[in-house]
């Protein structure tokens, strides 16, 4: 099988992302506790992600490992088992047609617009929504393409990003997407029991991402998302939009911008009851294929002094990833 899969054009790629972030409040970055996982460190230079991959594409059988390190790393995987905390891809892949595949492992999710690695985001940092919802998920994924539009998938998991479930029930995700040639849709859920060692109390959620290049040079996004945790006493409900553009104004320049608005009413996944902001200008420069510079403003704001002792925190972020 090994020889099998080596013959099948193996590639190794990889990337190194390096920042410098200023934040004015103190000499850590003022992010809530769990999240953060680009500019954890200010007034410094960090090393965020560094990653290898190997990769195999399905003919019909294919592998993608995902090996990754550096503080973003360290922030989104705390939670797991030491063996676990570097490993952010480990799937085997079945394609038996050209329209139906099944992944099974650990991959990234299928949950949110922005994901874990800043180079392919328009944006450096991510969002309050990426944040807080998942980077990766364990499980299957049963991936259908109707035509060359439309395509669905559905998620058997051990729960909401984690490598090791922390309890004996299963979660389910669903997808159903569109790609047009200008637009193109997603619908996400997930639904199963989240709590930690509570097989009963169930966590619902729904997002919706969107994106729409309005000519060659101006592409636009939008994202909602929707979350019910229900709990032994009561429940927690929370819900957020965010709009993103990004404007090509060179072929090897571009400049984005986000704003986002995240209603955390019971406090469940921010630890206080809040309304959270942010407003995000970034710029970016490719001056050769393997690298990517942004500069990047950013500054969140909460009707709660959640930024150390502030309603308001303001970050500054210089970045540089190199790739292969």
């Amino acid at each position: 099988m090994i020889a099998l899969l080596v013959a099948q054009a193996l590639q190794l790629h990889g990337f190194v992302d390096v920042d410098y972030a200023l934040n004015p409040s103190g000499a850590t970055a003022s992010f809530l506790p769990g999240t953060g996982t680009t500019a954890s460190r200010a007034n410094a230079f960090d090393l965020n992600a560094a990653a290898a991959e190997l990769i195999v594409e399905p003919k019909p059988v294919g592998l993608h490992l995902t090996l990754a390190f550096g503080s973003g790393i360290d922030v989104v995987h705390a939670g797991e088992p030491a063996l676990f905390r570097n490993v952010y891809q480990a799937s085997a892949i079945w394609s038996p047609t050209d329209k139906l595949s099944l992944e099974a492992g650990i991959y990234p999710s299928h949950i949110g617009y922005e994901t874990l690695f800043s180079k392919d985001n328009w944006n450096y940092t991510r969002g309050w929504m990426g944040e807080f919802s998942p980077y990766y998920q364990t499980g299957l994924k049963i991936a259908y393409a109707f035509d060359a539009r439309w395509s669905a998938q559905v998620h058997f998991l051990n729960g909401w990003q984690n490598i090791r479930d922390n309890n004996r029930a299963k979660a389910v995700g669903t997808q159903v997407a569109y790609a047009g040639d200008q637009l193109s849709v997603g619908v996400n859920t997930f639904a199963g029991p989240e709590l930690p060692g509570d097989d009963s109390h169930w966590r619902l959620f729904a997002d919706l991402t969107a994106q729409y290049k309005a000519t060659g040079s101006l592409s636009l996004g939008a994202t909602a998302d929707l979350g019910h945790q229900d709990l032994p006493a009561g429940g927690a409900t929370w819900h957020a939009a965010g709009i993103y553009a990004r404007l090509a104004v060179h072929e090897k320049a571009a400049v984005a911008a986000r704003a986002e608005y995240y209603d955390d009413a019971d406090g469940f996944f921010s630890g206080t009851p809040q309304v959270l902001r942010d407003g995000t200008i970034t710029l970016e420069v490719r001056p050769a294929a393997p690298l990517i510079f942004k500069l990047e403003g950013r500054v969140d704001q909460s009707d709660k002094a959640v930024f150390a002792g502030s309603t308001t925190q303001v970050l500054a972020i210089a970045s540089a990833v190199a790739a292969f």
